[in-house]
């Protein structure tokens, strides 16, 4: 719980995609948002499930919080987003940075999506770099901090700041930035926003790996300790050796495993792709066959 003046945080830690979804409210007014809410996937079978989601409708309930806002801080590679079952449920918006048509623009073609429409598509609103809104009393400021990918955004909610995949953990580092529209250089920039903030606002992030040597996961750390501790922008690392490095150990990583299914659907803002003639949803894999041709 934040303090007078500071949002009501829970984190919910999803272990299957080290992804953590917020919950996140006004104390005095009892209005609150989801921050990167988690669909419960499994890529063997195809099937979805809402466990995860359905563990923080329960905590609104046990909260009496209401609903304002399912807040995306960019189309995810690693899980499939649940905004559309919490809205469905709790009501609510779901809301974008506004680059998220690049982001169609870019995979449109790659999945064959015709049925994403032009200009944001199935996302209630789209926020431009330094829109302003409120939860309950609670004032947020939005910040694009593209670089992980171009739409990637920040939430700002009050002493808060919910950074996405740009920044981990101070003893783990920063995200990777080779997905298509990503850029090193870009993201340095954009943390170099997050860690202009005033020392003590506290930062959570999106994932969380466990650094060598820690025993628990984490995700909640201060602009203070990054600027001490991230081993790839504390103070005295320069833009070049961010780039050097962060494109070096690129190159050396693998897909994330749901990125196929992640991408198509959460680009839709978590909506799977219209029903073919036989009734039957289904996600698109394009294939390709390393130094050929395919037979």
């Amino acid at each position: 719980m934040g303090g007078q003046g500071s949002p009501a945080i829970r984190a919910f830690f999803d272990e299957a995609t080290n992804t953590v979804t917020y919950l996140v409210w006004d104390p005095a007014t009892r209005i609150g948002a989801v921050i990167d809410p988690v669909l419960d996937w499994d890529n063997r079978s195809g099937e979805a499930e809402t466990r995860s989601a359905d563990a923080v409708l329960a905590a609104l309930r046990e909260e009496g919080v209401e609903l304002a806002w399912m807040l995306e801080t960019h189309v995810h590679a690693d899980h499939l987003t649940a905004s559309p079952y919490i809205k469905a449920k709790a009501g609510g918006r779901i809301g974008i940075g506004e680059h998220i048509r690049e982001v169609q623009q870019i995979f449109r073609p790659v999945f064959g999506a015709d049925d994403v429409a032009p200009g944001g598509g199935d996302f209630d609103v789209l926020f431009a770099d330094g829109a302003e809104f409120t939860i309950g009393t609670l004032p947020v400021r939005v910040m694009h901090v593209p670089g992980h990918t171009p739409a990637c955004i920040a939430y700002l909610v009050a002493d808060a700041c919910f950074v996405g995949d740009t920044l981990f953990m101070p003893d783990y580092g920063t995200a990777r930035c080779d997905f298509p529209g990503g850029d090193a250089r870009a993201l340095w920039c954009s943390i170099g926003k997050l860690l202009a903030l005033p020392p003590e606002t506290r930062l959570f992030t999106c994932h969380d790996y466990k650094a060598p040597g820690r025993d628990h996961f984490a995700w909640e750390s201060t602009v203070a300790e990054q600027r001490a501790r991230n081993p790839h922008v504390k103070e005295g690392s320069t833009e070049e050796e961010f780039v050097a490095m962060r494109q070096a150990r690129d190159a050396k990583l693998a897909a994330p495993a749901l990125l196929l299914p992640s991408i198509q659907v959460n680009m839709r803002a978590g909506r799977f792709p219209p029903a073919e003639a036989n009734g039957v949803r289904y996600l698109r894999i394009p294939v390709k066959m390393r130094g050929g041709a395919l037979p």
